[in-house]
């Protein structure tokens, strides 16, 4: 199964960017990241490589456990899922439609974090999830 984060912004070079990249390595070419401008729509991805579901990063959502997150990514795989997109916002985060539309509103907690560790933060979650379910003992639990 394909992860795919599609941010709003450049990352840019820093201690930020060089942690995305550290944990899209260890993902083994799993993980794709897609930048776009602030104020463009979010791109239409097509289907054509399967079913798709689409995670939203928002404050209002829910606050998984990483083993939860595992499941609950393990499941859509089992039920055939090709693509998970995780949707990072910018400053003023989501309107109500891609809220709506998603299939999860996931948040880290309740405090505001700055899109640039969003960024660095799924990217470690979505490794540690992998981890989880391949039974790597990265996730100590």
């Amino acid at each position: 199964m394909k992860l795919h984060i599609i941010a709003r912004g450049r990352l840019g070079s820093g201690p930020e960017a060089e942690l995305v990249q550290r944990y899209a390595v260890r993902l083994r070419g799993k993980l794709a990241i897609t930048e776009i401008a602030d104020t463009a729509p979010w791109p239409q991805f097509g289907l054509q490589h399967g079913p798709a579901r689409t995670v939203v990063l928002d404050e209002r959502g829910r606050d998984l456990p990483s083993t939860d997150f595992a499941a609950l990514l393990a499941r859509w795989r089992d039920e055939g899922v090709r693509e998970v997109r995780f949707l990072i916002g910018a400053a003023d985060g989501h309107d109500e439609v891609t809220r709506v539309q998603a299939d999860l509103l996931l948040c880290f907690g309740r405090a505001t974090w700055p899109h640039l560790l969003v960024r660095a933060m799924l990217a470690e979650q979505l490794y540690r999830v992998t981890s989880i379910l391949e039974g790597h003992p990265y996730h100590r639990a």
